[in-house]
């Protein structure tokens, strides 16, 4: 019996999941599972906060696809194209080389993107939060800024480069923001040129409340630490307009600064679109059991499928990872069930709580339905995060005891410059190879 070949497109949450699901239901007799994926690692979004304030090293927060999914194949590349008729997917590789995959099954578990927003300057100016290169970006460009800032007599220059501006205030805006002032507090203290020097950081976002998709006590929570840390929290402002030397807010208020941390949230990756199927708010639609519609051998999962949410009859499931971990294993399961091992099933599930990382010994969490602050909230959001890891749980661990004990690596390194990382990009986990020259 000639084995069929499972193609995924994705190793993300909802991917990683899927792929590791496919290995464990299916004999690799019979199937061939390939994992498409622009890079050999599976990240760990959530922990990228820390990566950009110097806490933990990037490795950490990146765990090898090939060496916790030894039964899948890689096939390292972007996916271009993907062609129903004909069942199969076409990617480019690294080097520039196109390949093609026929396939029995189809995951499309492509992830999603920096959301754009029409505001002048924005894209030329500002930096997203989805990657790996985009967090190595900023915690070289804010330890340049402050050494920019010491070297520097013009106060003026001084105070914009110690002007740090974080736009959206969801779960990772309000991360970075949190990180922010003690990561640089530490890099003004090797300077003696910067004592007394004031060191401003800022979150907007057009809503009312920090974190405004989380219970008020959580928002509370979130709002008095980060304004403990003397974080100025803007809501119901945003930015205008960009351009090199500042923003100017909504309000009218003109902001000298040379970083702009854009968090806005995502958008479905762009090969959504390029498909050719239906879609609803830019995510593919999917039935309950993940299957799209008229193409019985494609199913769809994670921050690229609108799937129905049968907890709230008229809604689709949120664009978070718990929503992606749990669908990408129901997307394994089911396509598993397709090829007759086990029955199909339907997406339904309740969120158990969410943690928020605030930074030097803080969080926020509600663990089921639970409203934690403070410590307690610290050690169930780690605790959380080391469970919902898929590897190098040590080393993430060791890194974290590190910290108490020890000071940050305040050093840039210079190897991601801004034009690898411009925030209209179809790939934030890859930076581009021809960069403009930047700082």
């Amino acid at each position: 019996m000639q084995r069929k070949r499972v193609v995924i497109v994705g190793g993300g949450f909802a991917g990683y999941q899927a792929a590791k699901t496919l290995t464990d239901r299916l004999p690799r007799d019979e199937a061939e599972i390939v994992l498409v994926n622009p890079t050999d690692y599976f990240l760990y979004l959530p922990l990228l906060p820390e990566v950009a304030a110097g806490i933990l090293d990037p490795r950490r927060v990146s765990v090898s696809l090939p060496g916790t999914l030894p039964k899948i194949r890689l096939a390292l590349g972007e996916v271009t194209a993907v062609d129903l008729t004909r069942g199969h997917v076409t990617y480019t590789d690294p080097e520039d080389t196109e390949h093609r995959l026929d396939y029995d099954r189809l995951v499309l578990a492509t992830g999603s993107v920096n959301k754009l927003l029409p505001i002048p300057g924005v894209a030329e100016h500002a930096h997203g939060f989805r990657g790996i290169p985009e967090a190595l970006y900023l915690r070289d460009h804010i330890t340049r800024q402050i050494e920019l800032a010491a070297a520097s007599t013009d106060s003026a220059e001084r105070d914009a480069r110690c002007t740090f501006v974080v736009v959206g205030a969801g779960y990772t805006g309000t991360e970075v923001a949190a990180q922010g002032p003690d990561f640089t507090e530490a890099l003004a203290a090797r300077h003696p040129e910067l004592r007394g020097q004031r060191i401003r950081w800022l979150l907007l976002d057009v809503a009312d409340r920090v974190l405004p998709e989380l219970d008020d006590r959580l928002s509370r929570t979130a709002d008095e630490v980060l304004r403990e840390r003397d974080v100025e929290v803007l809501m119901k402002t945003s930015v205008a307009e960009a351009d090199a030397n500042g923003v100017r807010l909504t309000s009218g208020e003109t902001v000298p600064t040379r970083s702009l941390v854009w968090c806005v949230g995502v958008r479905p990756d762009p090969l959504v679109d390029s498909i050719g199927l239906e879609t609803a708010k830019g995510r593919l639609v999917v039935d309950a059991r993940l299957g799209v519609p008229g193409q019985p051998d494609v199913f769809a999962c994670g921050d690229a499928a609108a799937v129905p949410d049968l907890t709230r009859p008229g809604e689709l499931t949120a664009m978070t990872a718990q929503h992606a971990t749990r669908q990408g294993k129901l997307a394994g399961h089911n396509v598993a069930a397709s090829l007759g091992h086990g029955r199909p099933r339907g997406y339904k599930h309740h969120d158990l709580g969410f943690v928020v990382d605030l930074g030097a010994g803080r969080a926020a969490a509600n663990p089921l339905r639970v409203p934690l602050a403070g410590r307690a909230a610290k050690a169930v959001t780690r605790g959380y995060h080391l469970a919902a890891m898929p590897g190098n749980r040590i080393r993430t661990a060791a890194d974290w005891a590190l910290e108490t004990v020890t000071s940050r690596q305040t050093v840039q390194l210079g190897l991601v410059r801004s034009g690898a990382v411009p925030l209209d990009t179809d790939s934030p986990e890859v930076p581009r190879l021809r960069a403009t020259k930047s700082s």
